[in-house]
């Protein structure tokens, strides 16, 4: 089987049974964001710009993702959980009230769950939001047999509540069961 019909059918079939798809654009790390599968493509919705308040929709800040740019997409096993596939993806931007627009942004809304306002919906996104398509744009960089060999796990972001501290002296001491029973 070629190779490329192959991660084509993986890439489709990976998208349409997972919620949450990984998306790494130019700038920043992965994020974990919700999706569909439509038309060949990962279709998402999101805010940018500090619009959060308005759009109530998942940040797309600090990815990086513009009309025409490039990202890349992680997709999981539907059983495991665990990494299935890595491709590239070129990012297209329909223009609100177009046809590929209506198209994608109605694929999306059915998928929408607990929406504030599921009435005005699209007329939100098409003044608060960015529908995104995200459509495989060559070979998949990851694949079963064709993993490489480290986790893939990123270092967690720096954070003062990740620091340890020694516990204060005044906390009773925690004896082990083999303590008790001798």
């Amino acid at each position: 089987m070629d190779p490329r019909v192959f991660d084509r059918a993986l890439i489709e079939e990976s998208a349409k049974k997972s919620a949450l798809v990984w998306v790494r654009g130019p700038q920043g790390p992965a994020r974990g964001l919700w999706h569909v599968w439509h038309e060949g493509a990962v279709c998402l919705v999101g805010v940018s710009g500090g619009a959060a308040a308005e759009g109530g929709e998942q940040p797309l800040d600090g990815l990086g993702l513009t009309d025409g740019g490039s990202a890349t997409v992680t997709c999981r096993s539907k059983d495991k959980g665990g990494r299935l596939i890595v491709w590239p993806a070129r990012v297209s931007e329909p223009e609100p009230g177009g046809e590929l627009w209506e198209a994608t942004a109605g694929e999306l809304k059915g998928k929408r769950l607990n929406a504030p306002d599921q009435d005005g919906l699209l007329e939100r996104w098409a003044r608060a939001c960015r529908v995104l398509r995200l459509e495989p744009a060559g070979p998949a960089e990851q694949r079963p047999g064709a993993m490489p060999d480290g986790g893939g796990a990123a270092p967690p972001l720096p954070t003062p509540a990740a620091t340890r501290v020694a516990a204060p002296s005044g906390l009773p001491v925690r004896r082990g069961r083999r303590a008790r029973e001798a």
